[in-house]
């Protein structure tokens, strides 16, 4: 990101005053290809748990419906579920990014810059994610027309998805 953010301390307080200088979510919007294989970084890391435990068990002996119902299947579901709790939920939460972003350098921030909160991170996951795929994906193709690169998620969560650096003036 090229904007720049500014801290200044007031004489009365301790906190610190975050001020974000020239933030464009039309020149900062990550590129559509990219936010692509974001996800696809993300539902790759979520399948590969079920799919490698069901390839076990088979190596196991498990076939059939013996094989749907193993002990290692139902596992390997269950981690699933909670990586992808955490990927998509927890780790956006806490950083703006999942795994997929994380390795792309795409961030989820508000739409005017400052980092997103956790209520916008909820509103864009919880109901946004939900609504997108709603839209049989045309939610997330949206990003690719408009001028700020916002998908239906984004613009219910009041967040943007841009790529770059934020740099701190000190």
């Amino acid at each position: 990101m090229s904007a720049r953010v500014e801290r200044s301390v007031p004489a009365n307080s301790l906190q610190t005053e975050e001020k974000i200088v020239n933030f464009s979510p039309e020149r900062l919007k990550a590129p559509f290809v990219l936010r692509c294989g974001a996800l696809i970084i993300d539902y790759i890391i979520f399948v590969a748990v079920p799919v490698m435990s069901i390839l076990f068990a088979r190596f196991m002996g498990n076939d059939g419906a013996k094989l749907l119902n193993s002990e290692l299947n139902n596992s390997g579901w269950l981690i699933a579920v909670l990586i992808g709790l955490t990927n998509f939920l927890i780790f956006p939460i806490f950083s703006g990014r999942s795994i997929g972003k994380m390795l792309t350098g795409l961030q989820i921030v508000k739409a005017d810059g400052r980092e997103a909160s956790f209520a916008s991170i909820t509103m864009r996951h919880l109901i946004g994610y939900p609504l997108t795929l709603l839209t049989l994906g045309l939610g997330f193709l949206l990003s690719a027309f408009t001028k700020n690169g916002r998908a239906l998620h984004d613009l219910i969560g009041g967040t943007v998805v841009v790529y770059g650096r934020k740099r701190v003036l000190k």
